[in-house]
């Protein structure tokens, strides 16, 4: 299966953005080029969350399991273009199985363990799967039962039960067949590999497929963002089930020869002293814990973190604060990601945005004509703002529109939909993010919000996001997020949802707007209802869900 035109194809290889690699084919070269270093490793608890022990693969381990797992899979009739579905937590196991659907050409479609009965029924049903792989346990809880009860019709196959993952040998016979079939693969490089979900915060999941090329465009932006070297170790936290992950890390790891280190689910002492042990060099982590770090300087002095050169984050503004203290007093500056499966690729980095302040929020206006930054991969993408109901461009200062992009990065089209309304006429994607252009010096983005999330109080109209940032500075709030209610004389006011850092005295409605009137915020975009959670909804990736707050509060008046 292909979605990339043949002048796309041609027209991103001419100008050296796209190439001839796939993901097994960068595995041969490691294997040519540092057959014994590092590949993958799990994390040390592995056993008590699957009951599996916890392994570690060298790139020539590797490349054996992934084709002893390929010739299993081609025993079953697993070849170009079959589908397989994965739900795995972060295992070698699941590395395993991106590279054995890469020696076949199949198609990979992983999807987060907190996935039940309803999204596996109708994913599967959308991606017509053709087999589904899953593990015996997790957390105590049978993933692969859950699947076996509502896809009856499907192989459906456990994890060390009936595939092995982890073999440590294959006979020469095998490996011969595999690597002429693997070589028979029409352009590996621009098929699809995987088929990844968007979050879902705005409806049904989507399937979002993506080639090898796509992803290894990912990986060199998240490459040159964090300043990765050959031989790196890299600690990825965050589910191997979408852009961050997969295009950060895994392709990123196997171009670079770096070892990718898992982890999942996040378990702050596990993660911190996988950083330590494993002598990590760069990772990634949600703005939450390193708030919790930044806030808590006696607990991250513990651990030796001297070869770390830098830590990512993104999927909700940044704390200023946090930058600050990591910068300062951590020495370790924080990269800001903004991206998501379709192929938004946008990062701000000390060398581009070198305000703590602005870094938070704003982000480099990427591929807009007569603005250059550091680096390389900045030419492999366009963008530009326009107005959601028009489609016309703006680019004045201060203006506000959706975000739209192009380039190397960027997907073709969601699977199994004609839906062209999410590109435009030219051919950049729709984002569905609004984005303001910064007044001085116009050469930034500041994210605003989801379109579908402002909120329209009279006809005035309200970012959640800016609203977020700002009440979950309020020294009492351990987290917020605002919505909207409906209003029948203005169509919608403000609530904010918070979380309390001392659910025996929260802030009360009137203390919070008084410390949005200290900030300056305006009159009309302060919340005038208040909800007290224990945990904000979110899904998979930790993004908030507004939506669910919003009919939440609606139900209960």
């Amino acid at each position: 299966m292909q979605t990339s035109t043949n002048t796309r194809i041609r027209a991103l290889t001419e100008r050296g953005f796209w190439g001839q690699d796939s993901l097994h084919g960068l595995l041969a070269e490691r294997v040519a080029q540092e057959p014994h270093a590092l590949a993958v490793a799990d994390q040390p608890d592995k056993m008590e969350l699957t009951g599996m022990p916890p392994a570690r693969l060298s790139f020539s381990d590797l490349d054996i399991a992934s084709t002893a797992l390929a010739l299993q899979l081609l025993e079953r009739g697993i070849g170009p273009g079959s589908r397989i579905m994965v739900q795995l937590p972060n295992i070698v196991e699941l590395v395993v199985c991106f590279y054995a659907a890469s020696k076949l050409g199949a198609i990979i479609s992983p999807l987060p363990v907190q996935y039940g009965a309803h999204e596996i029924t109708q994913l599967s049903t959308t991606l017509q799967t053709t087999l589904f792989i899953g593990c015996p346990s997790f957390k105590g809880q049978s993933l692969i039962q859950t699947a076996r009860d509502v896809l009856p019709r499907l192989p459906v196959l456990a994890i060390g039960d009936d595939l092995e993952c982890l073999a440590s040998s294959v006979p020469l016979k095998g490996t011969r067949t595999l690597a002429t079939y693997s070589r028979s693969l029409n352009d590996p490089a621009n098929r699809v590999l995987t088929v990844c979900w968007t979050s879902g915060t705005t409806g049904t999941p989507k399937g979002v497929p993506r080639s090898a090329n796509m992803w290894l465009a990912t990986a060199r932006a998240t490459a040159e963002a964090g300043g990765y070297q050959r031989g790196d170790r890299l600690l990825n936290p965050f589910p191997l089930v979408n852009m961050a992950a997969i295009g950060g890390f895994l392709f990123a790891a196997a171009e670079l020869g770096c070892g990718l280190i898992l982890h999942h689910p996040l378990d702050p002492a596990v993660y911190l002293t996988q950083m330590q042990d494993e002598k990590i060099h760069f990772t990634i982590a949600p703005p939450a814990l390193l708030n919790q770090l930044a806030a808590q300087p006696e607990f991250w002095q513990q651990f030796d973190f001297s070869t770390l050169r830098a830590v990512g984050s993104g999927s909700a503004p940044l704390s200023p604060a946090m930058i600050a203290t990591f910068e300062n007093d951590y020495q370790k500056p924080v990269i800001n990601f903004y991206g998501s499966n379709e192929g938004l690729a946008l990062f701000a980095t000390p060398e581009t945005v070198p305000s703590s302040e602005m870094r938070a929020a704003y982000f480099p206006r990427f591929g807009t004509p007569g603005l250059e930054w550091p680096g390389r991969c900045h030419h492999a993408v366009q963008s530009k703002v326009i107005d959601p109901d028009t489609g016309l461009e703006v680019d004045e200062p201060g203006a506000v529109g959706e975000l739209c992009f192009a380039g190397a990065t960027v997907f073709d089209g969601y699977f199994g939909t004609e839906d062209t309304d999410v590109f435009t006429e030219d051919g950049f994607f729709r984002s569905g993010d609004l984005v303001e252009i910064s007044a001085a010096p116009t050469h930034y983005y500041r994210i605003v919000g989801r379109c579908k999330d402002i909120i329209n109080r009279g006809g005035m109209k309200i970012s959640p996001a800016e609203l977020d940032t700002l009440i979950e500075s309020h020294p009492q709030v351990r987290e917020a997020a605002v919505c909207a209610y409906a209003d029948q004389a203005l169509g919608e006011r403000v609530c904010v949802c918070l979380v309390p850092k001392d659910a025996d005295h929260p802030p009360s409605l009137k203390e919070v707007c008084g410390f949005l009137k200290a900030q300056g915020l305006a009159k009309f975009k302060l919340p005038e209802k208040i909800s007290y959670l224990v945990a904000l909804p979110r899904n998979p990736m930790g993004k908030v869900l507004r939506g669910d707050l919003q009919a939440d509060i609606a139900a209960v008046g």
